[in-house]
């Protein structure tokens, strides 16, 4: 059995795969919190990926290295697809993995991945499979704290996932408006200019706000909250194998 486990910026998520397939998925507030959960007594795990886009992860996996194999996911881990990211050293591990994931699950094919999280990270595989790069924006709460960091009346506000209206009639109205139809015309907006190149185009949502998005775009998609995670497993899959 396989444990994923990829450490955002808010969150840890983790999950279990057994012959590729996903057996089990937990969320954490915290590396401590996955160590006190005690994965490795309730479950035969035998080996183990870890993808980070924070630092300061080694005692982490040091803890990790006691009980089973642990590949720490970079930029130089050998992945299926062909990387033509030209700045490598730089592209965050998250990004990467969603990547292969969406190239395993349509192959051969133009595909483009949104990862709708802290960030909306799009990530773009040809038909070549070969990763291209893509685009970085805020996320939907980044935004919401942003008005209000950079100005001086503005209120903090929490996401309402059921406001939906065009016109706000109040302040706080009108920031929700401003941030979630923005964040969804910019959504549509890039998915329409990539299939002005590529008019077989595939587009995959994941991530946290995955769901929100999922019923808002104009676009049609494919919806997979665990994409990462799947490509994580992949990958190691990949590894391991590649060492036999």
């Amino acid at each position: 059995m396989n444990l994923i486990i990829d450490i955002g910026n808010t969150r840890v998520k983790a999950a279990l795969f057994s012959n590729n397939e996903l057996e089990h998925s937990f969320i954490f507030d915290s590396t401590e919190e996955v160590l006190r959960f005690n994965l490795f007594t309730q479950y035969p795990i035998n080996n183990c990926i870890v993808a980070a886009v924070v630092n300061e992860i080694d005692t982490f996996i040091e803890a990790l290295k006691k009980k089973t194999y642990v590949l720490l996911f970079t930029n130089s881990t050998p992945i299926p697809i062909k990387n033509q990211y030209q700045s490598a050293q730089t592209l965050g591990s998250d990004r990467l993995a969603a990547a292969v994931a969406g190239n395993v699950k349509f192959e051969n094919k133009n595909t483009l991945i949104i990862d709708a999280g802290t960030c909306i990270k799009y990530n773009f595989v040809n038909s070549s499979n070969q990763y291209l790069g893509g685009a970085i924006s805020p996320g939907l709460k980044m935004r919401l704290k942003a008005i209000h960091a950079f100005t001086s009346r503005l209120p903090l506000l929490e996401l309402d996932e059921n406001f939906d209206s065009l016109i706000g009639t109040t302040t706080n109205e009108s920031i929700l408006s401003g941030v979630a139809l923005g964040a969804v015309a910019e959504v549509d907006g890039i998915i329409d200019r990539y299939r002005l190149i590529y008019e077989d185009l595939t587009v995959v949502i994941t991530g946290g706000d995955f769901n929100f998005f999922a019923k808002r775009l104009k676009n049609s998609i494919f919806a997979d909250q665990f994409l990462i995670l799947y490509g994580l497993n992949v990958i190691l899959d990949y590894n391991i194998n590649a060492k036999t």
